[in-house]
């Protein structure tokens, strides 16, 4: 797990091209306007997936995984704390979909909160469990950015 400021993406681009696609995405794009829809950056490759929703108390939600891709989770505006822990440290909730490339966990984990203009990367070895309140529920506008393996 990788969390920073975007205006530190730059120290990242050595993780690869489909990194620097990505960023160079979040940095140049109106992300306020954006459709609430799945946009692609470079096919199946690189897509982004804009969402709005309020956050919530961490027994709502469980430990997610992907085995396919990798999540940059960049807040547009809004707050939220995010859980992460490798997989390993984990149970099995649900099998494995592969074609959604998700499963869910549970167990414990650690948290970090994220602000605007912040980001977390996670790799299919780290269960997250985005969407988390920060002192009290409030509307998130994040991007996530699907970064294929």
């Amino acid at each position: 797990m990788i969390f920073d400021s975007i205006e530190n993406s730059s120290l990242y681009y050595g993780l690869g091209e489909k990194f620097k696609t990505a960023f160079e995405f979040l940095k140049n794009t109106d992300l306020e306007n954006l459709p609430l829809e799945k946009i692609e950056i470079d096919g199946d490759e690189i897509f982004a997936i804009p969402q709005k929703y309020v956050t919530v108390d961490d027994h709502e939600k469980n430990w997610e995984a992907h085995r396919k891709y990798i999540d940059l989770q960049y807040i547009v505006s809004g707050s939220e704390n995010i859980g992460f822990v490798l997989i390993d440290y984990l149970d099995e909730l649900e099998d494995y979909d592969e074609e959604k490339d998700y499963e869910l966990l549970t167990g414990e984990g650690d948290y970090v909160q994220i602000n605007e203009d912040e980001f977390a990367i996670f790799f299919p070895d780290d269960a997250h469990k985005p969407g988390l309140i920060v002192g009290e529920k409030e509307e998130v506008h994040k991007i996530v950015v699907k970064i294929k393996v």
